[in-house]
């Protein structure tokens, strides 16, 4: 199999999609067998020792990506996403055979090291091996791998009752391992594949830390992408978290119904906003070099309707038609977050930009999550959902003004 032939780069796409599945999944187990955990490791009975859990791995995760993304600029990206997963697939399984709460504390918080590794690895892999022409529907397609895996992950708590928590673990965690060996034999990182010789490659020089840190930080439209990013982070995690909580309030629900309602809503929608931007988006920018921005534009733009109609609506209708519709912006936006960035930050600098605007989001969903709990005591979710759209079109019009890209793959 030759890597540069036209099938590969789908192959590449195809393979990361599981490992992104596997991230997800393996993230968000935890989060619904807590009820079966807590039977046997009596600690989780409070909910604020669980809290502890969810929040250990957010920090790790945020600090550990802009780390991760520098790592991913220096070497092999295959090994690092076959470290990385075998790393968190063996602690998922480790989590079957935990007997204490600190067990599991430290699990989660290697879990938050391991899985950081991935993101800024896998979508620089794909932005390499997939041009213009193609770049943003990849990077859609490998997003759907990390809405499903967080559908499935939901299912943990249905798994755990057929079986036992420990054995979901193991059978996920060793999933994991299995495809990790996988990826050794058929993932191959493109700086390999270069037409140059191989000494040629090794040969060029690479920046130090600091100069690439300078660089990149020194680029005005890296600060705009950054916001561009991290603005509509702060709706996205609040549906993550909170919106099955607001289809409960505003539609007078038992959250048996609200959940599954919300969470389904989200996914299909979102599924469809990925292959719809990225195809939207490969097409207009080779008519013009603004037709990635534009799309993400679009998405952001149909995001703050349905966060007006989230906060705000008490029908099934409404709310339903608000999350399809921020199902499908959102999805939209998703998919070019990385080709945008690849129009205005260099090749050798993608993964730790990618890391930095990794961690801007979780730390922006981590407060967004807090802010809206208080919000929710207060009886004013609805409309913290709501305000949320001021913040998404401040960040719509700067990345509308400011981010005029020169070419759709900065070197």
């Amino acid at each position: 199999m030759k890597n540069s032939s036209k099938i590969y780069p789908w192959i590449v796409v195809g393979l990361l999609w599981g490992v992104a599945l596997l991230n997800y999944m393996d993230r968000q187990m935890l989060s619904t067998m807590k009820e079966a955990m807590q039977i046997d490791i009596a600690e989780l009975q409070s909910a604020t020792n669980f809290g502890h859990l969810m929040a250990v791995f957010l920090w790790i995760y945020g600090l550990m990506s802009p780390i991760s993304g520098i790592i991913a600029d220096r070497l092999n990206r295959k090994w690092l996403i076959v470290g990385s997963l075998f790393v968190w697939s063996s602690v998922t399984y480790l989590m079957g055979i935990a007997t204490t709460f600190d067990q599991v504390f430290w699990l989660r918080a290697l879990m938050g090291v391991s899985e950081a590794l991935y993101i800024p690895a896998g979508l620089s892999l794909i932005a390499d091996y997939h041009t213009g022409k193609s770049r943003s529907l990849a990077v859609g397609i490998h997003m759907t791998g990390l809405y499903t895996g967080q559908a499935i992950g939901g299912f943990g708590a249905t798994v755990a009752a057929a079986f036992s928590w420990h054995t979901t673990f193991h059978w996920f965690g060793i999933i994991g391992v299995v495809y990790a060996l996988i990826l050794m034999v058929f993932l191959r990182d493109k700086k390999t594949v270069a037409e140059q010789p191989a000494a040629a490659v090794a040969a060029q020089p690479k920046d130090s830390v600091l100069a690439s840190l300078k660089a990149l930080f020194s680029n005005v439209a890296f600060w705009v992408i950054l916001l561009y990013f991290a603005a509509p982070s702060l709706p996205g995690w609040a549906t993550k978290n909170w919106l099955p909580t607001l289809f409960a309030e505003n539609l007078g629900l038992p959250m048996a119904q609200a959940g599954p309602m919300s969470t389904i809503t989200i996914a299909v929608s979102s599924f469809l906003g990925v292959l719809i931007g990225g195809t939207l988006s490969d097409k207009w920018v080779q008519k013009n070099l603004r037709g990635r921005v534009y799309t993400g534009a679009i998405g952001l733009g149909l995001t703050i309707p349905s966060l007006l109609l989230l906060g705000f609506g008490h029908t099934i209708f409404a709310v339903i038609g608000a999350g399809l519709l921020f199902g499908i912006g959102y999805g939209m936006f998703d998919a070019n977050n990385m080709p945008i960035l690849c129009q205005f930050v260099s090749a050798r600098q993608r993964a730790t930009a990618y890391g930095v605007m990794n961690m801007v989001g979780v730390f922006s969903g981590a407060f967004i999550t807090n802010l809206l709990g208080v919000w929710s005591d207060g009886g004013n979710l609805g409309l913290g959902f709501a305000l949320l759209a001021i913040v998404v079109a401040v960040a719509l019009a700067a990345q509308l003004y400011f981010l005029r890209p020169k070419t759709d793959n900065m070197n």
